[in-house]
């Protein structure tokens, strides 16, 4: 992005423009920011702030690269450690190749308690990691006295602990505190009295806080308040109050309150004050103390570093008494004097020496989410301190010898001294299977390899499957590729990249979707061979279909996901825990057919209603065309068809956009120019012919009122930009549909104007059509065609037989597929223009091509930080998950890096359901019967009493009723035997059936079952 002429360039930041919004983008690439300490925590930070796009970024280190490195700095590699490179030089052109706008340089010069820090000026924003405590204070204080002050961040991984401080000066200003759209509110009601309450619509809570503010507009009536601000005081979820309008006029219909962005100021204090008295984020709030007893721990561990020079070594006992003495010291300086938690110090001090990559992947998202508040004003930023730790991955390693951590001179001492070396060849040993290369696969990658993940010897493999090719705007965030690797595919790519970080891994990557299509490749023989399967999806209709084959094959399943800045995970244990598709999220609310076709109130409809065209003209229709004369492939045989009254699905629209077929540009530019009449003039004149402006419903209220807002004709204006664009974009994309070849000459204002100068545009003839007001119809699948129609379809085809307007290539048209990332395609320009011009019509307030890009293009806003973050916390998941850990150690998480809020809670313990007698199943339980060739329907319901004390009263294989004893013909079936039943092919051993057994009181509903597997022939054992 360049500074001068601060574009932002949208292909490649598309999807984190939609986090941040321009004014912050723009802030963000005119900052300078200085980074300490690349080890494991300072390359993520790196990495985020780069693809972010700050302008320069400087990275400082005086370590030399050493084997340690290679598990914990994923841009770091072996020869880097022969070469005996400094740690900033070795990974500055390899961080630098992230991003081609941001300018990185290398710094490795000594940072210590003499240096003058006069150099810091030139920056925005000061990071530390790896720095002494007494060091950091004193770079803090300089930034801290700076005006204006130079925004401070440190942030620590040491073992299981990690520690983030933020210091951003005695003020600083927020322009926006959380990032979420403004909410417009449809008013019902307001009444005259003091407070004056405002009602909502129904069914529409207004999802607002006390202290909120709020602008009015459209109110009538009241009209006073339209353009005036309050502030409101919520009183239930469908009314808030306003302040007193006794004296205004009343209330008689519509208005919008539309919430208004206000500035907050955050404060902060120095780290030295802090550290006496320090203001924390509560991540776990099953923990409230956690944050105090990680300060105490970790400010005994800095204590420690400072008398001895070192850290507390690997295990070493002796070392962690000596650190709970200073703890207990340490305590008694802080203000609130917080009890010392001996287990976190214990475990801190055997851990320090090492690093849990992961760990340091999820605070690095968080900390990098820092610095670019910190260099934009844009979101809250964390007061002062968040404090995460692992304590529940260790406490089960407890009686583990201490030789488990020792070094071994290997990649993964770093983790060893966290973890043990028998947790690390479990994780070399895994079986895992990654779904998704994007931006959560391309992490999980990374941190897969500084795991070790799939690298054992004899065991262990890593399986990953991505079906998409890379695009531009997902070098923004998938940091494993680069401009280079555009339009080849992800899993591939992501396979070699991971193979640079560590190459001892092993990797067989797929380019499959998984779903129903493709269980020949992911069958259940592949699952069981799983260990771990980890989502990387960006949809839920995925997700629930891999979550059903996990529960199938009894396999452990970690899901996450990202929106912007808000990430979520989630661990899945057989037996432990419930599944994905235990709790289902409330559907997403469609639009009303009535309110996109007639009735539009925002600006939503209108761009969905403009995407609807577009995928009937362009894309639906001439499907229709082309499948219609594949199936009839001459026009004489289908007029001679229909003449003898045959009734041709389809044929009369077919037929009418053969006759009515654009065969020049100039024909195209005129069809254009009709259908800017017919949706912008006439469909506004036939509503009000329809409904006037007096019209009353039955109880004497105006039909038009909020939310439905009346139409008026828009008249053609050739020198308005947003008419011309959408006789330009409309036209071109008719061209391409019906195969008409177009020039630049063609393109131009004066061609363009000629032909409009001359096109006869039909008069409004008002029908009698009846308007849909119903919100609960739905869109009519067939709209019956009139025997008039069907003689006009006649005429039509015969003139355009006689005119050679039949032909092979006239049977033919050219289908579009949406694509809203190649702005030279003109599909968000088009969508753009209609949207607009119908928002006009209704009066609603227009968007921008960018805004509408995102709602029609469904795109979701996505931004390296939280990513990074959530797929740090899902690799922790994955080691418990390998180590067999119990209910209570697994956490999910929910995190808003915006707010900031981080939420640990604990996993929801599977439910059992009981059926009766004491017999009862949980979602994981599945009953197995072995049968023989000639075994029947009836003989595998005895099986099933005698093996499980219950009998069946009904059986269904998938949506398919093999057994209800109320259908016709069904107690018959109970003589066939399965095999005939099932129908199962030559290679299925076994299927799986659904039971369900009779009520203990008639009347009730059947009691349901778990899954049965049915085995064709008895498996030798």
């Amino acid at each position: 992005m360049a500074a001068d002429s601060m574009e932002i360039d949208d292909a490649l930041y598309s999807r984190q423009r939609y986090v941040l919004g321009d004014t912050a983008m723009q802030k963000m690439a005119q900052s300078h920011v200085f980074l300490s300490g690349i080890g494991g925590l300072g390359v993520e930070i790196a990495k985020n702030i780069i693809l972010a796009g700050v302008k320069a970024l400087t990275v400082h280190d005086t370590k030399q690269c050493t084997k340690w490195d290679l598990g914990i700095n994923f841009f770091i590699h072996e020869d880097d450690i022969t070469s005996q490179r400094n740690r900033a030089e070795a990974t500055l052109h390899r961080i630098a190749e992230l991003n081609p706008y941001v300018h990185v340089a290398a710094s490795t010069v000594p940072l210590d308690e003499t240096t003058d820090l006069s150099f810091l000026k030139q920056y925005q924003c000061v990071i530390l990691t790896e720095v002494s405590l007494l060091l950091q204070k004193k770079i803090n204080d300089f930034c801290h006295a700076q005006q204006p002050p130079i925004k401070f961040i440190s942030a620590d991984v040491y073992g299981i602990c990690s520690r983030l401080f933020c210091d951003f000066g005695d003020e600083f200003e927020v322009l926006d505190t959380t990032g979420e759209e403004p909410k417009e509110i449809f008013i019902s009601n307001i009444t005259q009295s003091n407070p004056g309450i405002v009602t909502c619509l129904e069914n529409h809570p207004h999802r607002l806080e006390t202290g909120q503010f709020l602008t009015f507009r459209e109110v009538n009536g009241m009209s006073c308040l339209n353009g005036s601000t309050h502030q409101i005081t919520v009183v239930s979820p469908y009314s808030f109050s306003i302040g007193d309008t006794s004296d205004m006029e009343p209330y008689l219909h519509g208005g919008i309150a539309v919430q208004v962005k206000t500035p907050k100021m955050f404060y902060f204090e120095r780290l030295e004050k802090q550290i006496t008295n320090p203001l924390c984020l509560v991540a776990d709030f099953s923990k409230p103390e956690a944050p105090l007893q990680i300060h105490v721990a970790m400010l005994a561990l800095n204590h420690f570093q400072e008398n001895f020079g070192r850290g507390p070594n690997i295990g070493c006992l002796q070392d962690a008494e000596e650190m709970l003495k200073i703890a207990m010291s340490v305590s008694e300086t802080l203000e609130n004097k917080p009890q010392v938690n001996g287990d976190v110090v214990k475990w801190l001090s055997r851990t320090a020496q090492g690093f849990l990559a992961p760990l340091a992947a999820a605070v690095g998202g968080v900390a990098s989410q820092e610095v670019l508040k910190a260099v934009t004003g844009k979101f809250s930023p964390l007061q002062q301190w968040l404090y995460i730790d692992m304590s529940d991955m260790v406490t089960p390693l407890e009686k583990m010898g201490s030789e488990e951590f020792l070094p071994r001179g290997d990649r993964y001492d770093a983790l060893r001294a966290c973890i043990g070396d028998s947790l690390c060849q479990k994780l070399h040993d895994l079986n895992v299977f990654l779904v998704g290369c994007g931006a959560i696969g391309c992490e999980m990658l990374k941190n897969f390899a500084l795991l070790g993940v799939g690298s054992g010897q004899d065991k262990g493999l890593v399986t990953i499957t991505d079906p998409d090719l890379i695009e531009k705007s997902n070098l923004n965030r998938q940091f494993l590729f680069r401009p280079h690797h555009i339009q080849k595919p992800k899993s591939y790519t992501a396979a070699e990249a991971t193979l640079n970080i560590n190459p001892y891994l092993k990797i067989d990557s797929y380019i499959n979707k998984v779903c129903p299509a493709t269980e020949n490749t992911y069958s259940d023989e592949f699952y069981t061979k799983q260990d771990v399967i980890v989502t990387a999806l960006d949809n839920v209709e995925a997700r629930r279909y891999i979550d059903s084959r996990c529960v199938a094959n009894l396999r452990p399943l970690i899901d996450s996901g990202t929106m912007g800045t808000k990430g979520h995970t989630e661990v899945i244990v057989p037996h432990l825990t419930e599944s994905y598709n235990s709790h289902r999220d409330p559907p997403e609310e469609e639009i009303p057919f009535c309110t996109l076709k007639s009735f539009p109130a925002a600006i939503e409809h209108t761009i969905q209603w403009a995407r609807d065209k577009f995928e009937s003209s362009f894309s639906h229709k001439p499907s229709l065309f082309n499948k219609f004369w594949q199936t009839y492939p001459s026009a004489e045989e289908v007029l001679q068809r229909i003449k003898s009254g045959e009734s041709l699905e389809g044929c009369f629209h077919v037929i009418k956009t053969l006759s009515r077929r654009p065969r020049s540009w100039t024909q195209c530019v005129e069809l254009a120019r009709i259908k800017f009449e017919k949706y912008f003039s006439h469909k506004a004149l036939q509503l009000l012919h329809s409904f006037p402006l007096d019209t009353r419903l039955k109880d004497g209220s105006l039909f038009w009122q909020s939310p439905k807002r009346p139409p008026f004709p828009v008249k053609f204006e050739f020198n308005d930009p947003l008419h011309y664009g959408f006789i330009v974009s409309a036209a071109k994309l008719f061209a391409t549909v019906y195969c008409v070849p177009f020039t630049e000459k063609d393109l131009s204002e004066e061609t363009i104007l000629k032909i409009i100068s001359a096109v006869k545009v039909p008069e409004f003839r008002p029908s009698n059509k009846v308007v849909q007001t119903d919100e609960t119809a739905r869109k009519p699948d067939h709209i019956p065609v009139s025997s008039e129609d069907e003689r006009n379809a006649i005429f039509q085809l015969e003139k355009s037989i006689l005119s050679n307007e039949a032909l092979e290539n006239d049977l033919q048209m050219k289908p579009i597929s949406f694509e809203k990332d190649d702005d030279s395609n003109g599909h968000i320009d088009f969508i753009t223009a209609a949207s607009n011009l119908r928002a006009k019509m209704y009066n609603i307030e227009p968007a921008d091509r960018f805004k509408t890009k995102r709602i029609a293009g469904k795109i979701i806003p996505a931004i390296a930080t939280a990513t990074a973050a959530v797929s740090g916390l899902v690799a922790l998941e994955l080691i418990k998950v390998v180590g067999g850990y119990p209910a209570d150690a697994y956490k999910n998480c929910f995190l808003n890096l915006a707010i900031p809020i981080m939420v640990f809670t604990e996993t929801a313990e599977v439910r059992r359901t009981e059926i009766r007698n004491g017999i009862s199943f949980t979602i994981w339980d599945r009953w197995t019967i072995y049968g023989k060739e000639d075994f029947t329907l009836l003989d595998f319901i005895n099986a099933v009493r005698e093996k499980y004390g219950i009998e069946p009263t009904m059986v269904v294989q998938g949506v398919k009723m093999l057994y209800v004893p109320v259908m016709p013909g069904h107690i018959k079936r109970l003589k066939l035997t399965m095999q005939k039943l099932v129908k199962p092919s030559a290679d299925k051993k076994y299927v799986d059936l659904t039971v369900s057994f009779a009520p203990e009181t008639d009347g009730e509903e059947d009691l349901p079952g778990p899954p049965v597997r049915y085995y064709f022939v008895q498996e030798d054992n």
